[in-house]
C-alpha cells in the first residue's frame, strides 16, 4: 500500500452534497460534527472542494434540476473516489419518489458504494458508512497501485 492511499485512508476529505429534501440528513451530518462525536479528531475533514476530496456525501432526491451538478461533483473529484447515498431519499428517493420532478436515488447519476438508510439516519450510522467506505476506498486505492 502506497504512502498516498494510506494517508487517505487515516484522514478522508468529505465533500457533501445535498440534492434536496427536507435537510434531516443534512442536520445529522452536522450533528458528526459537534463535540459529542467529532470526527475531525479522526482526520476526517469536511471539505468544500471537491478537487480535494475522496468522499462524496449525498443526501436528498436526485431531480431534473440538480443531477448535472451531482454529476460534475462526482467527475471533479480524483480517482480512487468513493459515494455515500445517506437517508432514504438518496437512496430510493424516499418520501419524494412519486414526484414528477424527481428522478429517484442517486444511483440514477452517478454509482453509490454505500447506503446508508434511514430518515434521517443518525449520526453513529452515518459514521459506520464513512468506515464502510474507508474499506471500499482501500480496496479502490489498492487496485489503482
Amino acid at each position: 500500500m502506497g504512502l498516498i492511499t494510506k494517508s487517505r485512508i487515516k484522514s478522508p476529505w468529505i465533500v457533501h452534497y445535498s440534492c434536496g429534501g427536507c435537510n434531516g440528513c443534512d442536520i445529522e451530518i452536522l450533528a458528526c460534527l459537534t463535540p459529542l462525536y467529532d470526527v475531525e479528531r479522526f482526520g476526517i475533514l469536511n471539505m468544500g472542494n471537491p478537487k480535494h476530496a475522496d468522499i462524496l456525501t449525498v443526501t436528498g432526491p436526485v431531480n431534473h434540476r440538480n443531477y448535472r451538478v451531482l454529476k460534475n461533483l462526482y467527475e471533479q473529484m480524483p480517482d480512487p473516489k468513493v459515494v455515500l447515498a445517506i437517508g432514504a431519499c438518496a437512496c430510493t428517493g424516499g418520501v419524494f419518489h412519486n414526484c414528477y420532478n424527481v428522478l429517484g436515488g442517486i444511483d440514477k447519476v452517478i454509482p453509490v458504494d454505500v447506503y446508508i438508510p434511514g430518515c434521517a439516519p443518525r449520526p453513529e450510522t452515518i459514521i459506520d458508512g464513512v468506515i464502510m467506505a474507508l474499506k471500499k476506498l482501500n480496496e479502490k486505492g489498492s487496485k489503482a497501485e
